[in-house]
């Protein structure tokens, strides 16, 4: 056993240049430019997902603007760092603020890093508006923070900000390899890729799997060692099961679902596990977006193979199924009929669309008709025309005669008046 003690290798392998921070060249370019012209703002904001270089960039800026090397004990006078999320109340800024007044022993500047700083009070942003706004001219603040809609607008509109992107996977496993062959580690590069993606964007955390992984498998970091140690579904359980589902396999499908279950893995994982695979062979029909699968050349070749065997309508719609099972998964009572819902309806995708070419795009609809449809009835022969019913004519009306005109009524003569 070695004297000095251990290290992990996020610390062991911090970078402490420029060119060594990975995954954010846009961002040490634009700091470097601005050390370089002078021009150093008085307030900075880095912000970003965990483990990405916030922490790592703000110690390499301010070593950068006094000019100190990476062993240089005069830094530790210059550089004050405070971890916002223990020390959010006033005094603590109030501290920091009557510091700030005093100038430095050494070097040019005095640089404030303050982590976690969304953790801070209200009553703790408020007072330290006034010095963020216009400090001292050797003082100089680097925010970091993981929820930037978390911070005061105020705040916000003193500072340059800086958004810390996810690394990505091609970066991550790079970075990996690097520290795998410092450490005499045999890694395989596929089991780095399932390290990687494991991480999600975060180095911090792929270098602290890395950690455990070389613990448990020793020298040797096999795909088989790393996929049971952080328990992920491998490429092959979603190829087997897409393969199934090609061929109408739900009794195939049914039993190797049962096996992942029965292997202690979550229902919820299953299914965007297999939705982030059929995505992965949608990305593979066309050479352009080729690209954008992030997994090895092997890897890569297998999902070309399986692309081609797959059309379009069988692959947005099995994504379509699985994207409805993921949104009700949380809310089901019976979260493994739901799984196993889904695994029936993509399987019978196949026999549904030979039996009806025209299902399109409409598979969930489709799906849930029942598999084994009645065959349409065959139309019955029209019925014989009815001849129509002989109606009797009807007598025919004699027209009455017309009396005659009577006579014109004279009117009565009226009485002769008597003889006066």
């Amino acid at each position: 056993m070695s004297d000095q003690p251990y290290l992990v290798s996020a610390r062991k392998y911090r970078p402490q240049a420029w060119d060594a921070v990975v995954g954010q060249s846009g961002i040490t370019q634009t700091l470097q430019q601005s050390i370089a012209s002078g021009q150093i703002a008085q307030a900075y904001l880095f912000c970003g997902p965990r483990g990405v270089g916030k922490t790592t960039s703000a110690r390499i800026f301010a070593r950068a603007i006094n000019g100190f090397e990476v062993q240089d004990e005069a830094m530790s006078f210059n550089v004050f760092e405070l971890d916002a999320a223990s020390n959010n109340k006033v005094e603590d800024i109030r501290s920091i603020v009557d510091q700030v007044r005093i100038p430095p022993q050494q070097g040019k500047y005095k640089v404030y890093i303050i982590d976690e700083v969304h953790m801070l009070s209200q009553a703790a942003f408020n007072a330290f508006l006034k010095t963020l706004e216009e400090p001292p001219a050797h003082a100089v603040f680097i925010l970091a923070t993981t929820e930037k809609h978390k911070i005061l607008p105020t705040i916000l509109s003193r500072c340059q900000i800086f958004d810390f992107h996810r690394i990505t996977v091609p970066d991550a496993v790079a970075h990996l390899q690097h520290i795998a062959s410092e450490e005499g580690v045999n890694a395989e590069e596929e089991a780095l890729h399932v390290i990687a993606q494991k991480a999600d964007g975060a180095l911090r955390d792929a270098l602290s799997m890395f950690d455990q992984l070389v613990a448990f498998a020793g020298k040797n970091l096999t795909y088989q060692a790393v996929t049971e140690q952080l328990h992920v579904l491998d490429h092959d359980t979603y190829f087997t099961l897409t393969d199934q589902a090609l061929a109408s396999d739900i009794p195939g499908a049914m039993l190797l679902f049962n096996d992942v279950m029965a292997r202690g893995f979550d229902a919820h994982h299953f299914i965007t596990g297999w939705a982030n695979h059929l995505r992965n062979l949608m990305v593979c029909r066309d050479p352009q977006t080729l690209r954008l699968v992030e997994a090895t050349d092997d890897v890569k070749a297998k999902f070309q193979d399986q692309a081609s065997r797959a059309d379009l309508f069988f692959l947005v719609g099995g994504l379509d199924v699985l994207n409805q099972a993921d949104v009700q998964y949380r809310g089901s009572q019976h979260q493994r009929l739901l799984v196993e819902l889904a695994l029936m309806q993509i399987c019978s995708h196949e026999a549904l669309k030979k039996k009806s070419p025209d299902a399109g795009l409409m598979v969930p609809q489709a799906v849930a008709a029942p598999a084994s449809a009645p065959a349409a009835q065959v139309a019955a022969p029209p019925a014989p025309p009815v001849p129509p019913v002989p109606v009797p004519e009807a007598a025919p009306v004699q027209a009455e005669p017309v009396e005659a005109a009577r006579a014109p009524v004279e009117p009565e003569a009226a009485p002769e008046a008597a003889p006066m």
